[in-house]
């Protein structure tokens, strides 16, 4: 342990007498070496990583919705409290793209204090690379959502219905979202396409907390429990 203490204040005179990107590179190269070398490389939460904010960019299938004082209340939180999660990301086209934490992005970038404070930078972390393909990445980016807060009911319509046309079963929908057979029918007939399931039968007493079945979706929101994404 004497090598390893001594190893490490060495490395900390060296990281200290570099410039700011020069520091978070050779950071994020420890942290990577590390994390490598550890018992926990499997989990992603085991090696954050700070990148430059545009190099972090929203995914176009969250349907995430959070409201204005919600949304307020996490600016206050992490101005307070700092970044206590990092955004969930994978790189995808040669670009970083969130999974999940579009809220969080979106306050590290656009809240001016905050983005000084964080230097420019965005705490990430990168899901396994199983996960990915587009149709993982979303379902990943659905499971975080749906463990924690609110979907709007449009969006999560429009997410069954890509991974139905990506010839997804209505069965690995449900298991890889968290749903039953027939919440994932009622999202299918928001959007006109309950056809591709007209071959299966389900319960007719099927409800959501808030959801108007006569067409009317406007503003609703599954309501699985608080939500600060």
């Amino acid at each position: 342990m004497k090598e390893i203490k001594e190893a490490t204040e060495r490395l900390c005179e060296l990281i200290g007498g570099l410039d700011l990107d020069g520091q978070v590179s050779a950071l994020n190269e420890i942290r990577l070496s590390l994390h490598n070398s550890g018992p926990f490389a499997d989990e992603p939460v085991d090696l954050v990583q700070w990148v430059r904010n545009g190099d972090v960019h929203a995914n176009d299938y969250n349907p995430n919705s959070v409201a204005p004082p919600e949304m307020e209340l996490l600016r206050l939180s992490i101005a307070n409290d700092g970044y206590t999660q990092p955004i969930v990301t994978y790189p995808h086209d040669g670009k970083i793209e969130v999974v999940d934490g579009f809220h969080r992005n979106r306050v590290g970038k656009e809240c001016q204090d905050i983005q000084e404070r964080v230097k420019g930078y965005l705490p990430t972390v990168k899901i396994r690379p199983s996960q990915e393909g587009v149709n993982d990445r979303m379902a990943s980016t659905v499971r975080h959502n749906r463990a924690r807060g609110k979907h709007s009911v449009d969006g999560m319509s429009e997410i069954v219905v890509d991974l139905r046309k990506r010839n997804w079963s209505e069965k690995k929908i449900g298991k890889e979202l968290g749903m039953d057979p027939d919440e994932v029918l009622r999202l299918c007939q928001i959007s006109g396409l309950a056809e591709m399931f007209s071959d299966q039968e389900f319960s007719e007493a099927w409800e959501a907390a808030g959801v108007d079945w006569d067409g009317n979706t406007d503003g609703i929101e599954f309501e699985d429990g608080e939500s600060l994404d």
